[in-house]
């Protein structure tokens, strides 16, 4: 990188934000180019482990991991939260910056070429990491993510809009290729993780039945249902063509509290989502207005174009025995 050639655009991107925004955006187009080679690269998607909170490590988590919070020192980031580290890490004393940070997401399809990504969070730094990253989500000031697919991009809010870089694999510079990304307001696709019906809550199950019936249902219409697995592709889809993603609490061991982590996935796709015009909620709650109480917490995240939003949420608002009945109208998978 040189003064005359750097590898992202910094207009409209304040002052304080940009060293750190560059550290990553050299970090990823690094990454990217080592996941491009795929199995010439090693066993990127070989198990090495497990984190202290319960998840599986691939050997690509752990190199994401090491090259962002050494390539951070220096940046303005006094505190640096990953999901692959117990606790958060002290980088630079008396900076002003907390950083939170996915550093690959969706790294179980690491081995079978499907888009993944690094999804990030920045607040402000106060004297401690539980201070800096134990608040409500609304006060990120900077979030984004970085998908590794046939393209590689960045997409990025700083609190006005969204705002889409692609990156030249030739130059190994990011351009900015959409100063103002929205959601699209209407869609026919819905993502979730259908083989987990019966575990869901029965909000859920009355809307996606609502969906699977199609034409002759509620909604009168066909839907579409994609599920891919990768938080950060199905976001970008999202993004593009509009649409609902949802992942529901369910009556599982170590899902009655939702799966994904509110710090580093889903405060800071929340925080997209909603300057692209969309809307993130737990079914009950905004995602933004959420306080995450440990580091790794976890919530239920339901997020897409606003109408569709809404309208799960307004299952969730129904009194008990009105969804009741209404599931027992319309649910689809009953024996």
């Amino acid at each position: 990188m040189t003064q005359e050639h750097p590898v992202l655009p910094t207009d409209g991107i304040p002052d304080l934000l940009q060293p750190v925004l560059t550290a990553l955006s050299n970090v990823a187009r690094d990454l990217s180019k080592t996941i491009a080679k795929g199995e010439l690269a090693g066993s990127l998607g070989a198990a090495v482990g497990g984190t202290a909170h319960g998840d599986d490590q691939k050997a690509l988590d752990v190199i994401a991991d090491d090259a962002f919070s050494s390539a951070l020192k220096g940046t303005g980031v006094r505190w640096y939260a990953s999901e692959e580290q117990e606790h958060a890490v002290a980088l630079d004393d008396d900076a002003s910056l907390a950083l939170a940070i996915d550093p690959l997401d969706g790294s179980s399809n690491i081995d079978v070429n499907v888009s993944i990504g690094t999804i990030f969070s920045v607040f402000p730094a106060e004297d401690d990491a539980q201070g800096s990253f134990l608040r409500p989500a609304r006060e990120q000031i900077a979030a984004g993510y970085f998908i590794y697919g046939p393209q590689t991009a960045l997409i990025l809010t700083v609190g006005a809009g969204v705002r889409s870089y692609t990156l030249d694999p030739d130059t190994g510079r990011f351009h900015l290729t959409n100063a103002s990304v929205t959601i699209p307001p209407v869609s026919t696709e819905f993502a979730i993780n259908a083989s987990n019906y019966r575990h869901w809550p029965k909000p859920v199950r009355a809307y996606i039945d609502d969906c699977l019936a199609g034409t002759d249902g509620p909604r009168a219409q066909n839907f579409n249902m994609r599920w891919i697995a990768s938080l950060v592709a199905e976001t970008h889809r999202i993004l593009s063509r509009g649409g609902i993603f949802l992942y529901p609490s369910d009556d599982r061991e170590g899902y009655r509290d939702g799966r994904l982590r509110l710090i580093y996935e889903c405060a800071p796709i929340a925080f997209l989502v909603e300057q692209a015009g969309g809307k993130a909620t737990t079914g009950s709650d905004p995602i933004l207005g959420l306080t995450a109480k440990a580091l790794h917490a976890r919530t239920p995240m339901i997020f897409g174009s606003a109408e569709k939003v809404e309208r799960v949420a307004a299952y969730y608002d129904l009194p008990e025995q009105e969804t009741s009945a209404l599931f027992g109208q319309r649910g689809l998978f009953r024996a």
